[in-house]
């Protein structure tokens, strides 16, 4: 859901303009740019661009003022400790901690902090309440591994003078070279550099100074230079708010150059290529740095870098055959400037041996630099160490893999519990159905609106009828009202979010006048678990979920549509230190009460936060927000749902059908299309939309959209698979090409087809009016196969025409893989638990293929107590094998025992080699049976053009055991 700033911040004084004008004004859909910062208004960031800018123009010339204290260097235990002295003056050096810590991962962390700060020793000013130390709890929110420290990491004897070496990694195979005048980093693999840190000299640390005041007797000259470049220093203006940054500038910045490698990924997040642009102007480049501050940006615009309403400080650089990373673990505004050159090791080559240096400029407004860094060499290994840290996405429930149906807003509970029956009479299966702020009483969360649902335990057990679900939105602004329990509970036990002066904020959301729960504070995060147990959320049951918007936080009279930067929360840390981590913080408090709603009973959590930040992935999932119903926002969905996967939160989606205004029926149909590769596949719309549920389009529309969500329904044990990978390494659920093909140069850009797991499912949706063929980009010389005729296609590095007809969603089968599916047509995922299997195995070209599968029970958390089924699908020498991959413990007798009847049905498989026709029977072997038996088996022959196929039926084994099929 938006917020309409003119419907609620100046609704009283604008009413009468807005009824007198409302029918000559054409609503235009288009960011309202004055609300948002831009660089050059932004203190900070101004100031550590032409900090770069100034750097660079001295070139060789430039004396940098940091250095590392020789003297001070101290080793042991995998981490080097030392002084970065910054010069000052000649006589005055301020001193900054360094803390490189070398772990066991293979990762490096690097921290950079202030010691006066860190002691105490400044004074703030206005008397503020505000900590002195540089902010150093994001690690509380983001991290929950992954930091143990190397056992084999060593100082290199041979270091140089002016250097010291460090050797860690695998084998020692990684090198960090610290020069100490001018202190730099560079990590290396394999004797190459790949990561070089303050590089350019970019590194800037505003340290703590007291201002000084001109006197009124000094010059003009004098005013002059006493006040160069402190016009932001002190105080911003923006918006009609003023900052009063009570410890003056503090912000950090530093340079990293990925040497040989022209792609970056990541940053999410912003409605971009995946492969991210310069930012520093010429032609097809952004003007701006990519902006991360967490806010509520009313229709935003496609093709930019202008922050939108999450945050992941985290970058991959690819080049072939290596890809390194790195996380910038600061919650401040932060921005990073992209600037590509090429280079060439002659100069009379022309060209040939060249390469192309990524350089990334990064700079936040407070807080230290924790920088890590990561050196690959694959995606995959980046992904692990990365989930090492931040946490591995959660396994979901698996109704929150199907498909969800919301709209702001259905009106009543009839309306939802007709709109169900509706879903049913059409046969489109669903899971979820979503309610936004109108069910609630006066827009007061934790309440029903007395008039439109007046039962909505008697809705939630229809919906639970069908093993349905409902979500409803709970946002962390609270009423404002005297007889509001919630919000006087919120006052008096002092649990909101301060302004500067220590007293409750208050500012402007959906309800009006509202407060902010502050999720910093233990107390309130217990508070807010005690408000969703099932007597205190009256009318909920425990196929209730939650939804929570807003968190960014979005504050319609605040500046820039937020809070105040120098607004307090616990422990009187500013709001400005902590921003980018705010929404995480209240997620994670909701996902915590829903693990607590009633003793005893367990059940895994399904939150989706609009706001995040590196962390949330283990309690949420996302969407990228109030998207528009038009072509340009379908085709930028793929990349920016790509980039979040590869930047660790691959739990994401985009509102199919587009937020505002009406698509077409051509562009609904592609865009249910898309949505079911969606990793979170919900539909949503705004309140002044027209309806637009799958069963009110019109034939042929209405059976086409049905037929794609019945396909997604149909490949559930495939996602469920590709979750569980996600959850125990933290590779992406969908994956761009560069991550399935690292040696491929010509696919390292292509963000508009991505594969489903591991599953070798290719899929380039239809996002162009009008188009009725498609060309999918092959990168490697395997067949690949039409998912529904088994076209072949064959061919290395280069497009293939794929039929795209508006009945046809394109997509092709990998050689080598064995994919499971459940064929069987229900009305929502958890009526299919005990349906049987069907596996389709892919043949590669060797006449080989392998595939696996994950389930549970898609609810508790048994699996973490064996409570699963893990099996490796193996073809080789024309017999097909099942092997238990899985770890056994306490539950997974009474799981095995419960799936005893779940059966494989089918076995179709695509390429059968020639031999086989004629053929009437395979052998079926199964562990624990007294003998083989017999399944029947059809051969398909096929014109030119189409791989031949053969179908096992009812080969009758368990899907939980050990068994063989001889073909």
């Amino acid at each position: 859901m938006a917020p309409s700033r003119s419907s609620l911040t100046r609704w009283t004084l604008l009413l009468a303009l807005v009824v007198l004008l409302g029918c000559l004004v054409v609503p235009g859909v288009t960011v309202k740019h004055e609300n948002f910062k831009k660089c050059s208004q932004s203190g900070f960031c101004k100031r550590n661009r032409a900090f770069a800018d100034d750097v660079s123009a001295q070139g060789a010339s430039w004396n940098s003022p940091y250095e590392l204290d020789p003297s001070s260097i101290h080793f042991k235990d995998g981490q080097l400790q030392g002084t970065i002295l910054k010069s000052i003056s000649a006589n005055e050096k301020v001193k900054l901690p360094l803390t490189i810590s070398f772990l066991e991962s293979g990762a490096t962390r690097v921290v950079v902090d202030e010691e006066k700060r860190m002691k105490g020793e400044i004074d703030l000013r206005h008397n503020s309440q505000a900590r002195k130390e540089r902010y150093n709890e994001a690690e509380q929110w983001s991290l929950v591994g992954g930091l143990q420290s190397s056992r084999t990491a060593a100082l290199d004897s041979e270091s140089e003078t002016g250097f010291t070496k460090v050797l860690y990694g695998p084998d020692n195979k990684f090198q960090a070279i610290i020069r100490h005048a001018p202190f730099s980093v560079d990590f290396q693999r394999d004797g190459q550099s790949h990561v070089q840190v303050n590089h350019k000299g970019y590194l800037n640390m505003e340290h703590w100074r007291p201002k000084v005041d001109v006197a009124e007797g000094d010059s003009e000259q004098e005013k002059s230079e006493s006040q160069q470049d402190e016009s932001t220093w002190w105080e911003e203006t923006f918006g009609g708010n003023t900052d009063s940054k009570p410890r003056g500038p503090e912000s950090v910045g530093l340079d990293i150059t990925f040497p040989g490698y022209s792609h970056v990924f990541g940053i999410p997040e912003h409605a971009d290529s995946m492969s991210l642009k310069e930012t520093r102007g010429g032609h097809g480049n952004h003007e701006e740095p990519y902006r991360m501050y967490n806010a509520d940006v009313f229709e935003y615009e496609l093709n930019s870098p202008m922050t939108l309403y999450g945050a992941i400080p985290f970058m991959q650089a690819h080049k072939k055959d290596s890809t390194v990373g790195v996380f910038w673990l600061n919650a401040a505004e932060t921005w990073v400037d992209i600037v590509k050159s090429k280079s060439s090791p002659n100069p009379l080559s022309l060209g040939v041996g060249s390469k192309t240096d990524t350089q990334t400029h990064w700079f936040s407004e407070s807080g230290r630099i924790d920088l890590f860094v990561f050196l690959g060499p694959t995606p995959q290994e980046i992904s692990k160490t990365y989930g090492e840290l931040t946490g591995y996405t959660q396994l979901p429930q698996q109704f929150a893999i199907a498909y969800h149906q919301c709209r702001w807003n259905y009106v009543t509970d009839e309306d939802v519990k007709e709109v169900d029956r509706k879903f049913d009479k059409y046969q489109i299966p669903y899971d979820v159905i979503w309610l936004d702020i109108e069910y609630t009483d006066d827009r007061k969360y934790f309440t029903w609106d007395p008039l439109t649902f007046l039962d909505p335990k008697g809705m939630e057990e229809q919906l639970d009828d069908s093993e349905r679900k409902l979500v409803v939105i709970i946002d962390p602004h609270i009423k404002n009202k005297e007889g509001y329990s919630i919000s006087e509970e919120l006052k008096s036990k002092d649990l909101a979010t301060k302004n500067k002066n220590g007293e409750i904020y208050e500012g402007w959301c959906w309800p009006g006048s509202s407060h902010w729960v502050d999720c910093f504070n233990p107390e309130a995060i217990k508070w807010w678990t005690g408000l969703f147990k099932y007597d205190k959320f009256k009318g909920t049951q425990p196929n209730v979920f939650i939804w929570n918007d807003m968190n960014e936080p979005s504050v319609f009279n605040g500046p820039e549509t937020t809070m105040p930067k120098d607004n307090l929360h616990h422990g009187n840390w500013e709001h400005r230190d902590v921003h980018n981590v705010n929404g995480l913080t209240f997620v994670n408090a909701t996902y915590n009460a829903l693990l607590e709603r009633k003793k005893g009973v367990v059940r895994r959590p399904f939150v989706l936060t609009r706001s995040f930040y590196a962390g949330a992935q283990r309690v949420s999932a996302m969407w990228t927000g109030d998207n528009q119903a038009t072509w340009e926002h379908l085709a930028a969905s793929l990349p920016m749902v790509l980039n979040n996967g590869v930047a660790g939160f691959p739990f994401a989606g985009a509102d199919v059908g587009g937020f505002f205004q009406n698509p077409s029926k051509e562009l609904l149909t592609r865009w249910y299309q898309t949505g079911i590769w969606y990793p979170f596949f919900r539909a949503h719309a705004h309140i002044d939309t027209r309806r637009r549920e799958p069963y009110l389009a019109p034939e042929p529309f209405r059976s086409i959209i049905s037929q794609a969500i019945r396909l997604r329904y149909q490949l559930l044990p495939a996602w469920y698979t590709a979750f569980h990978e996600a959850s125990v390494n933290g590779m992406p659920i969908v994956r761009p090409q560069y991550y399935v093909h690292p040696a491929d140069e010509q696919g390292f850009a292509i963000d508009d087809q991505l594969y489903l797991g591991s599953t070798g499912l290719l899929t380039k949706p239809v996002v162009a009016e009008g188009v009725t063929t498609t060309d999918i980009y092959i990168a490697d010389d395997e067949k690949y196969y039409d998912y529904y005729d088994y076209t072949v296609y064959q061919g290395a590095g280069k497009r293939h025409t794929v039929p795209a007809p508006i009945e046809k969603v394109p997509l092709l089968m990998q050689g080598g893989h064995i994919i499971p599916r459940k064929d069987r047509a229900r009305r929502s995922s958890g009526l299919m638990k005990w349906d049987p299997y069907t596996l389709v195995i892919v043949l590669d070209k060797h006449g080989e293929a392998e595939g696996t599968l994950y389930v549970d029970d898609g609810e508790t958390f048994n699996y973490e107590q064996g409570g699963y089924i893990h099996r490796r699908f193996k073809f080789e020498k024309s017999t097909l094998s099942s092997e238990d991959i899985g770890t056994k413990g306490s539950k997974t007798a009474e799981y095995l025992k419960s799936m005893a009847n779940v059966r494989v049905e089918k076995v179709v498989v695509v390429d059968a080699p020639k031999e086989w026709q004629g053929r009437a029977s395979v052998t079926v072997i199964e562990d624990g049976a007294k003998m083989a038996s017999t399944a029947p088996l059809e051969y398909h022959a096929q014109q030119a053009g189409k791989a031949p196929y053969a179908v096992v039926k009812r080969p009758d084994v368990g899907i939980g055991k050990t068994w063989k099929i001889e073909f």
